[in-house]
């Protein structure tokens, strides 16, 4: 007698394949296997995905980087590239009574413009992706108005750093010390692709920023100083509650979006140029060129190395100190504190 598989077993099976396998259903008839678990993502790859992007395109990158070292030493040897580097050596004299060295005023001055740059693009990064702000702030005048307080330090800080960077700008015209960062001649710019060359050719070019920059150097000085630093506080203003809401013509002409769109851009330059900047110091003498700027001294010794140790250590602490358990009683000074 054949026994009709459709029907049940009368006890219940007490010996399963394992979980991992298969399942039951509800009415425990059927059984269906059960999907292997998605993988954990990072944003649009696995953990072992984004390993192996690293490792492909960190050597595609290496490669790409030798095959341009070998290319422009070859071009700098063609003979009309001789000439070119010959009457463009990559910087040119500066005028007569140019100031040498960095005085001590200019020397805090970078240090303080870092510790705001670094902040600021810190609480920038976390106003962007902060969803639900925990903490508010309103100030005395108009509590019914509300920013999160990381938006508040923030914006404290884009305060501090404006007053910085007009004293710096101030003392820069009245010392002599902007012949240094604004281009004096046209000059700047055949030489400036001397120096971009030899930057890449890795023959880099001879460093004496305790007298003159190079080319390359004065532009990117300029551009950071008088193009990036205004456009990141122009588009600031408009994107902070200083801009007055009722002057519709003016918010008309000069959209949100547009300074949106302006201001992250600006912030992604001032993290290329520090990366870059940071960089380069360290690869052409590290010891002299801190001293440079830390230490007031033409020198190659140690103090400016544990100048700039030291003024790491602090923005350090200020990292860590930018919480609002530290942040709320500061705040609590210049407005009202909340919840929500």
């Amino acid at each position: 007698m054949t026994r009709d598989l459709s029907i049940p077993l009368p006890s219940p099976q007490t010996v399963f394949p394992g979980a991992a396998a298969q399942k039951w259903n509800a009415d425990r008839t059927r059984k269906t296997p059960i999907a292997a678990p998605e993988p954990e993502r990072i944003g649009p790859f696995t953990k072992l995905q984004w390993a192996g992007a690293v490792i492909v395109g960190g050597a595609g990158l290496l490669f790409a980087a030798g095959m341009a070292v070998l290319f422009v030493r070859w071009f700098l040897s063609l003979p009309f590239m001789v000439d070119f580097v010959h009457t463009y050596p990559g910087q040119y004299p500066l005028p007569e009574g140019a100031p040498v060295g960095f005085p001590a005023w200019l020397q805090w001055q970078h240090f303080f413009n870092v510790f705001f740059m670094v902040l600021i693009i810190r609480t920038g990064l976390t106003v962007r992706r902060e969803k639900r702000p925990t903490v508010f702030w309103s100030p005395k005048t108009n509590p019914k108005r509300k920013i999160s307080l990381t938006l508040w330090f923030h914006q404290s800080l884009d305060i501090l750093w404006l007053v910085n960077g007009a004293i710096f700008v101030i003392l820069l015209l009245a010392t002599g010390q902007w012949m240094r960062i604004i281009p004096t001649s046209w000059e700047v710019i055949p030489n400036a692709i001397t120096a971009a060359l030899k930057y890449v050719s890795l023959d880099w070019p001879t460093e004496d920023g305790w007298v003159n920059y190079n080319s390359l150097q004065q532009l990117a000085y300029f551009a950071t100083v008088f193009i990036a630093a205004p456009l990141a506080a122009i588009t600031g203003v408009r994107m902070s509650g200083v801009w007055p809401k009722n002057a519709k013509r003016l918010s008309k002409a000069y959209p949100v979006e547009a300074a949106r769109a302006v201001h992250f851009p600006v912030m992604l330059y001032f993290v290329l140029f520090i990366i870059v900047h940071v960089t380069l110091v360290l690869a052409t003498g590290a010891l002299r060129n801190l001293n440079h700027m830390y230490g007031g001294s033409d020198e190659v010794n140690w103090v400016g190395f544990w100048i700039f140790i030291a003024s790491l250590v602090v923005i350090a602490i200020a990292w860590v100190a930018a919480r609002p358990l530290v942040l709320a009683p500061i705040a609590r000074l210049f407005g009202k504190v909340s919840g929500r």
